[in-house]
């Protein structure tokens, strides 16, 4: 009875959710692939996100990373796990901050275009907010939407760079004897 009291009282005052989207050329199975190896959050996200040490089997449920951040003018180490998945539409990873004492959720969710590209959404939704990002919700989820942003753009680029890698074949150029 606590927990769903607890639950009902606290919900109200969290920021809400915020989600950013982009639309990419590659199919969904691909991009999709592409989200479930952790290592491959590095390269998209380290703007925000530095110093990548990862644990757990590389790629679906379990897979863990632990990041060191600076955002709003504060250091934190943040442990990122993917919690859930369903291939190839979603994948949930819970953060937790340490310092700050904020637990997050993130929801990639891709949904397959017409013309064979692919829509991703991303949200981030505080579980656990603490007293300055209550206070501060406005700013802090314009600093979310912005750097989420980002990450998406720069997760766009990195499925292009890929694709074009894929098109170009192995490097066949070498000297020959």
């Amino acid at each position: 009875m606590y927990q769903l009291v607890h639950l009902a009282c606290t919900i109200w005052y969290m920021p809400a959710p915020v989600t950013v989207s982009i639309t990419v050329p590659q199919p969904v199975d691909e991009v999709f692939a592409f989200l479930d190896v952790m290592a491959n959050h590095e390269p998209f996200t380290d703007h925000l996100m530095q110093d990548w040490t990862y644990s757990g089997p590389a790629a679906g449920v379990g897979a863990r990373a632990r990041v060191h951040t600076h955002a709003m003018g504060v250091s934190d180490v943040v442990d990122i796990e993917v919690v859930d998945a369903e291939a190839p539409t979603r994948i949930v990873e819970r953060n937790t901050a340490h310092k700050a004492g904020r637990v997050g959720q993130g929801t990639y969710t891709l949904a397959p275009r017409a013309d064979g590209g692919t829509e991703v959404h991303f949200e981030y939704r505080w579980i656990k907010a603490p007293l300055m990002d209550r206070i501060l919700a406005p700013a802090a989820r314009s600093f979310i939407r912005k750097a989420n942003s980002t990450a998406m753009e720069r997760l766009a680029g990195r499925l292009a760079e890929r694709a074009e890698a894929d098109r170009s074949g192995p490097d066949l150029s070498g000297d020959r004897v």
